[in-house]
């Protein structure tokens, strides 16, 4: 059996199929880059570790923290040790409002007293519940035009873009509310409110618990474990360059076409766990109008930069700030990393540093990436000046990550793209397809699919095993 994609889908697809194949089943994991892990990747600063990608993932659903345990790091498995973050407004940090639903307010006194809506927009706010309006029913929109509609722009700018763009670094008006927000699209099917379905959706309160989580140490010793853990044959550095069916199964054609050639690669059953325009690529001799419905979904280009700096800076209190797009940064974010997570330092040595992590990019601002790597760091560090109120100074690292193409973009109509590309594909049930293009771009939601990829093959194989030959 063969995954191609090395990312935590595939390396979760790869971990399933050992944990439930029959013994003796062979599993190669394909990777065109030089590692695997995908956006997990673990760096270094100034001795400090840092995630190049990924931070954390939802603890609310279990995929990512059962896994760790899986692989034996559920004693590593740390949370935040501060909470809450902030969005700039007019110039002035503003508190993020307890009780939204991804930027919904659903907790009308807080959004009043964290200051973050002007007089006009927190009258479209209370309005809202009694307005009239259509229930959604099975029909998709885009977050931004349905916002926009019940509880006016400020509340798309200031509170549900900033939030959205920190997970898909998209513009609200081009995401699809069924596939970023589906708990508040089901509390739309009858009844048109919004604050109402986003009361709905928060259900009763509970005991606080960490809503994120990470591994000590860095998400690299996560990708490390699955991998070991998986005993599948890793083969890095190659393409996968063709992918057609034969009458016993699945070939593949893997390597580069110029110097050292290619070579092919025969498989009972394929799991695709690469991006959506590789996919295409794949899924062209298979199913062509399947390999075109894939291949329309566009990806946004991220880049990081993180500092360690000297001493303890006088950061403000939380996790971190939003920059809304309206603002004209180049920055959309900023964790305040040793605040946040306060593990990262449990292992430095030496003189007190602050580490900060900000995030650049959004949707159709690729040209604002396109500066040299010191170019886009210095650019950053002189933003941060005027976005914190803190005394900055030469840092005593830095280090740029840059993610092309790296955070897909799930427009109005995504669910039923990808449920059309897989009824097309329902006639090839020992292909499967994995990853963050089609179910989620969080951790959990990559291994849930890459699981979900694992048992569709495996089912179909053992359905094949029990058929009667006739000739």
């Amino acid at each position: 059996m063969v995954v191609v994609g090395g990312g935590i889908a595939g390396l979760a697809a790869a971990l399933r199929i050992r944990d439930t194949a029959p013994d003796g089943t062979a599993v190669t994991v394909i990777e065109q880059a030089g590692s695997v892990g995908g956006k997990l990747r673990t760096g270094w600063v100034a001795d400090v570790p840092i995630e190049d990608g990924a931070e954390s993932f939802l603890l609310r659903v279990p995929e990512a923290s059962d896994l760790a345990e899986r692989v034996g790091l559920g004693d590593d498995l740390v949370s935040p040790t501060s909470a809450g973050a902030t969005v700039w407004v007019d110039g002035r940090l503003r508190a993020i409002p307890g009780g939204n639903v991804m930027g919904i307010p659903a907790d009308l006194e807080a959004t009043a007293a964290s200051g973050v809506l002007s007089d006009d927009g927190l009258t479209a706010v209370r309005a809202e519940p009694g307005r009239p309006g259509t229930p959604l029913g099975d029909g998709d929109v885009s977050v931004g035009d349905l916002v926009a509609e019940r509880l006016g722009p400020e509340v798309v700018d200031r509170l549900v873009e900033p939030l959205l763009g920190g997970v898909y670094a998209g513009r609200a008006g081009h995401l699809s509310l069924r596939a970023t927000m589906p708990a508040l699209a089901a509390g739309l099917a009858t009844q048109p409110s919004l604050i109402k379905a986003a009361r709905a959706t928060r259900g009763k309160p509970g005991p606080p618990s960490p809503i994120f989580g990470t591994v000590r140490g860095g998400l690299s010793r996560l990708v490390t474990a699955v991998a070991h853990e998986s005993q599948a044959a890793i083969r890095t550095g190659l393409p996968v360059r063709a992918l057609r069916r034969t009458a016993d199964g699945w070939q593949l054609t893997v390597g580069s076409a110029g110097l050292g050639g290619s070579t092919t690669v025969r498989a009972d059953a394929v799991v695709l766990a690469v991006p959506a325009g590789p996919a295409s690529k794949l899924l062209t001799d298979v199913d062509a109008a399947a390999a075109g419905t894939v291949g329309v979904l566009e990806y946004a280009s991220v880049a990081l930069v993180s500092l360690v700096l000297p001493g303890r800076l006088a950061l403000p209190p939380g996790t971190g700030v939003l920059v809304p797009a309206s603002a004209g940064r180049l920055v959309k974010a900023v964790t305040y990393v040793s605040q946040k997570w306060g593990h990262t330092l449990d292992d430095h040595r030496g003189e007190p540093v602050t580490v900060v992590r900000a995030s650049v990019g959004r949707h159709g601002e690729e040209a604002a990436l396109q500066r040299d790597d010191d170019a886009l760091i210095a650019a950053v560090r002189d933003e941060l000046t005027t976005l914190l109120p803190a005394a900055w100074p030469e840092p005593l690292g830095a280090k740029l990550s840059r993610w092309g193409g790296a955070l897909p973009q799930y427009a109005p109509g995504h669910l039923g793209r990808v449920a059309a590309v897989r009824a097309a594909l329902a006639g090839e049930p020992t292909l499967a397809l994995a990853g963050a293009a089609y179910d989620g771009v969080g951790i959990p939601a990559c291994i849930r699919s890459g699981q979900a990829a694992a048992d569709q093959v495996l089912s179909a194989l053992a359905l094949q095993r029990r058929e009667p030959v006739h000739g």
